[in-house]
């Protein structure tokens, strides 16, 4: 788990982690320099391990510090406002069972409201994108918003594109496969790239949405609306510009860094991180 000032979540993310179940899991704490209290706590908790991070890593950088001392088939990414309804890793584990090719699984994800969180979806098509991220925080029922996100009828269990970072299970083989994160993603698609890369390498990346947590989000962000509106624009323009490599691709790299900026700058004015990830049904 990768806290920055996480005082507040993290009582409620242990509580619940006890009634999970996963056969007594490891829990390591990596702290990317919480100034709230939040490494005193972890300290105090017994059969917690600390790993104080000395700054601030981002997310892909804390977990990759916090697996790369374990030895478990399994690791849990997850982030420090999740709380796991009961038997929520046993769920997965037993998911896990059922596809032996599974190299990341995901739960169903609801708000606190009790909204579905769209976990689940395809990776992102350069069409889909630029209307998502044109008018998807405007107009988030549109098409290509929808079949990207993949929100609309019941969740089903099996592969998808990608899942949401706040809570992977991942077969340590595969993480070590493809290197863990790319810790060159600070915040904001560390979990589509690593999604996409371990499915590269011939790994299933599998929805489970009858194992179920529930995520606050944006306990961080919130205090960091500006510099993590920032960290998602180029977090973007990374991945997209990766997608699109070499001198083919020059041209539409530069419409790319600068739609991307005109965007940042835009959520700058509104005062919010614009990325067009609300929920949009009840589950």
């Amino acid at each position: 788990m990768v806290t920055y000032q996480s005082r507040e979540t993290l009582p409620s993310f242990l509580a619940t982690l006890a009634e999970a179940g996963g056969g007594n899991p490891q829990v390591v704490v990596v702290d990317n320099g919480s100034s709230d209290g939040t490494v005193d706590y972890a300290a105090a908790v017994p059969d917690v391990e600390l790993a104080e991070a000395g700054r601030n890593l981002g997310y892909g950088g804390g977990a990759n510090l916090g697996a790369s001392g374990m030895g478990e088939e399994w690791l849990l990414v997850v982030n420090p406002d999740i709380a796991f309804q009961p038997g929520c890793l046993d769920e997965l584990l037993a998911v896990a069972a059922r596809w032996p090719r599974a190299g990341v699984l995901g739960p169903r994800i609801h708000t606190l409201d009790g909204r579905l969180y769209p976990s689940a979806r395809e990776l992102p098509s350069l069409g889909r994108g630029i209307v998502h991220a044109t008018v998807g925080w405007i107009w988030p029922a549109n098409p290509w918003t929808a079949s990207y996100r993949r929100e609309w009828g019941t969740p089903v269990e099996g592969t998808t594109g990608w899942l949401s970072g706040s809570c992977l299970l991942l077969r340590r083989e595969a993480f070590e496969s493809v290197g863990g994160f790319d810790e060159g993603y600070f915040m904001y698609f560390e979990d589509t790239d690593l999604c996409e890369r371990i499915a590269a390498e011939g790994w299933e990346v599998v929805y489970a949405p009858s194992a179920t947590v529930v995520h606050q989000g944006g306990h961080s962000t919130s205090q960091n609306l500006e510099p993590m509106s920032r960290a998602h624009h180029a977090s973007a323009y990374r991945y997209l510009s990766r997608r699109y490599a070499g001198p083919r691709w020059a041209l539409l790299r530069v419409v790319l860094r600068s739609g991307l900026w005109a965007r940042y700058q835009l959520s700058r004015r509104l005062g919010r991180v614009v990325h067009g990830a609300q929920p949009m049904r009840r589950a």
